[in-house]
């Protein structure tokens, strides 16, 4: 009769071993995948900048404008023209310009106006500032009251409150920005007195309360687009996220509607909105051109309608990078966001 014999060098893995060791698999494999996923979009965005900067340079080659055009007179003669534009740089390859453009932005400088010859970078900074509070007002409102609205007609769909919803944002979503100003300034303004028409004020001189009461009309008459387009996709990321079988499941096994919505349906439904809030960035910034102009704000917009009036290529150059790091880096913490509340997105990369 054979007798068993144990080994004794040999290890025995229970079922909690064998279950910590696949979650701790599990996080590896999630955390190498937030990683994969995080320098995938790195070198993605870095191609778009390299990719969107090159185009715009190229604009100066495409305008066929010089510092002559605004430095000279009409009266020029070609020697003095070629002088100037030796002078600038003009006359070297464009390899060599576009390269020395690409370098001096990455320590900050935005080259320097042919219209003043002043540096871009310190032209752009307060005027930047002011756009930038304005389109940060802006996409603050369209996120608080666009999850906020997609929220509820979500909850309460096939309700009087998700039909009511669903017309506002539609009727909201036909209104240009500059007609949405020009009504808020007529009432709000003119009529009750309540925000002042146009100017703005730094917080530095005039506080806190004084530089959000001038910013308010404008970023309300430029969120109009952004509470709709966030509320619609709201609501239809979490209506579909609802019907998925992981909800049924929760349901099955006893969860509260509170921990399904908050933990389940509101996590996996709200991917839809962030993309679309991630696309609304570019037409903030976009908008301030006409919003500036009707609320009287010398910010982002007005420089960069000024400086294309004038032929500033430079300082319409600088505009544009600015544009599109704010635009590249917006969308960049997008996606990490998404991933954070859905890593199957990250999925394939």
């Amino acid at each position: 009769m054979a007798i068993a014999t144990i080994d004794p060098h040999r290890t025995t893995e229970t079922p909690a071993t064998s279950a910590g060791r696949t979650a701790s698999s599990k996080r590896s494999s999630g955390g190498h995948r937030s990683v994969r996923f995080l320098l995938h979009s790195l070198v993605v965005f870095a191609t778009v900048f390299f990719f969107a900067t090159f185009i715009t340079f190229a604009l100066q080659e495409l305008s066929g404008l010089s510092p002559a055009h605004l430095q000279l007179s009409e009266s020029a003669t070609p020697e003095q023209i070629a002088a100037l534009e030796h002078e600038w740089g003009l006359d070297r390859p464009f390899i060599v310009q576009y390269w020395d453009w690409l370098t001096g932005i990455a320590r900050g400088d935005l080259g320097e106006s042919w219209y003043n010859g002043a540096s871009i970078a310190d032209l752009l900074a307060s005027r930047a500032l002011i756009s930038l509070s304005v389109a940060g007002l802006a996409l603050l409102i369209g996120i608080v009251f666009g999850f906020g609205f997609g929220v509820l007609a979500a909850v309460f769909q096939t309700t009087w409150i998700d039909r009511s919803i669903t017309a506002f944002t539609t009727f909201i979503s036909v209104m240009p920005s500059f007609v949405v100003g020009i009504a808020l300034v007529a009432v709000f303004a003119v009529g009750l007195g309540w925000f002042p028409s146009a100017g703005y004020v730094p917080i530095e001189r005039g506080g806190f309360d004084q530089w959000l009461w001038h910013l308010w009309l404008p970023a309300i008459a430029l969120s109009f687009d952004t509470v709709a387009d966030v509320a619609r996709q709201m609501r239809t990321g979490l209506v579909q996220a609802y019907r998925d079988n992981y909800v049924t499941g929760a349901v099955v096994r006893g969860l509260g509607p509170k921990r399904i919505f908050f933990v389940h349906v509101l996590r996996n439904g709200s991917g839809p909105a962030l993309t679309v809030l991630g696309m609304k960035f570019p037409n903030l910034l976009g908008g301030a051109v006409v919003t500036e102009a009707i609320f009287g704000l010398a910010g982002y917009g007005k420089f960069a309608a000024d400086s294309a009036s004038r032929g500033d290529v430079p300082a319409v150059q600088g505009v544009l990078v600015v544009a599109i790091v704010l635009v590249v880096l917006f969308n960049l913490v997008v996606n990490v966001l998404l991933v954070r509340l859905n890593p199957a997105s990250a999925r394939g990369v």
